[in-house]
C-alpha cells in the first residue's frame, strides 16, 4: 500500500490554520508533521483538521515557542516526546502507525536554529544546536525494532547544493562545516537514508526554505534545504515519490518553509 508523509514548519499553526487546511485538501497526505506550532496543547486548533479526516492528533506544544504536532488519518499509538539536551523544549514527538499489517515509527523533529553567530562560546544557542544534533546520533532507524521515518525542520542544509551558494554560506549558521558534519554523523550512525536525495541527485539544487528578508524570494531563489525526510533502509527501498510544494511559499501569509511530501510503497 502507498503511504504519504508530509512535513512542514508552519511558523504558528494558529496564525496559519487556513493554510494547513488548504494543504490537507490539496494533497491529502496520510500523515502531516508540523513544526514550530507556537502554542500550548490546549490552544492547538485541531477541530478544523479533524473535520478534514485527520482525527488522530498528537501535540507537544510550548507557550509562544517551538512545538511539534502530528496529524494523521491513521490511528497513532505509543505517542512519546523526548526532551533532547534536557532543555525542556518541545522539539520532538514520536508516534507509531500501523499500515497493511506493518508498523512504522514516526519521529517529528524541530532542531534549534542556533542563532546568528557560529561560535558555541560566544553564542549559547549555537552550542545548544550542536549538542542537540550530537544527541540525535543515538536514534536508530529501527527504533525499538520498528522501522522508522524521521522528518522535520532540522535547520541544517548539509550538502553543497542544499544552499544557493556553498562558498558564501560556509560561515552562515545552517551550513557551517561543524553543523553539516554533525548532521551527517547522525544520519550515518542511525543507519538512516536521506530519501530526498534519493529522489533528487546531490548535483542538483534542492530547497525547502526561502527567507522572509528577500524582497522577491522567487526571483532571487536564495533558498536552503532545511527540511528533511530520513527513513530506515527497508522503508527507503519502497520510497517512490518526492514533492517539495514550492508554490506554498507564494500563498497569502505564508510560512518561510514549504511542505515536503514523501510517498512510500509498503508491503
Amino acid at each position: 500500500m502507498a503511504f504519504t508523509l508530509a512535513t512542514w514548519n508552519i511558523n504558528s499553526v494558529r496564525l496559519r490554520r487556513e493554510l494547513v487546511a488548504k494543504f490537507l485538501k490539496l494533497r491529502s497526505p496520510d500523515v502531516l508533521m508540523l513544526q514550530e506550532i507556537k502554542c500550548q496543547n490546549d490552544q492547538f486548533p485541531g477541530k478544523p483538521f479533524a473535520r478534514l479526516g485527520y482525527v488522530h492528533q498528537a501535540v507537544h506544544g510550548q507557550k509562544g515557542y517551538h512545538g511539534v504536532a502530528i496529524l494523521s488519518r491513521l490511528p497513532l499509538d505509543d505517542v512519546s516526546p523526548r526532551d533532547w539536551c534536557g532543555m525542556g523544549d518541545s522539539r520532538h514527538l514520536a508516534a507509531t502507525v500501523t499500515l497493511g499489517g506493518g508498523r512504522v515509527r514516526l519521529h517529528n523533529f524541530y532542531v534549534p536554529a542556533g542563532g546568528d553567530i557560529p561560535d558555541p562560546d560566544a553564542n549559547p544557542k549555537f552550542g545548544h544546536k550542536l549538542r542537540f544534533v550530537a544527541e540525535m546520533a543515538s536514534l536508530d532507524s529501527r527504533d525499538g525494532g520498528i522501522p522508522a521515518v524521521l522528518a522535520g525542520d532540522l535547520n541544517i542544509a548539509p550538502l553543497e547544493n542544499d544552499v544557493w551558494s556553498h562558498r558564501q554560506m560556509l560561515d552562515v549558521v545552517s551550513h557551517t562545516p561543524v553543523e553539516t558534519a554533525g548532521l551527517t554523523n547522525a544520519l550515518r550512525q542511525g543507519g538512516w537514508v536521506d530519501v530526498m536525495r534519493e529522489a533528487v541527485p546531490e548535483s542538483e539544487k534542492l530547497y525547502t526554505w526561502w527567507s522572509y528578508r528577500a524582497r522577491d524570494w522567487q526571483a532571487s531563489d536564495r533558498g536552503r534545504r532545511l527540511d528533511h525526510v530520513w527513513a530506515a533502509p527497508e522503508l527507503a527501498a519502497g520510497f517512490r515519490k518526492l514533492e517539495v510544494l514550492k508554490p506554498a511559499r507564494g500563498w497569502s501569509g505564508p510560512s518561510d518553509h514549504v511542505p515536503v511530501l514523501a510517498t512510500f510503497d509498503l508491503d
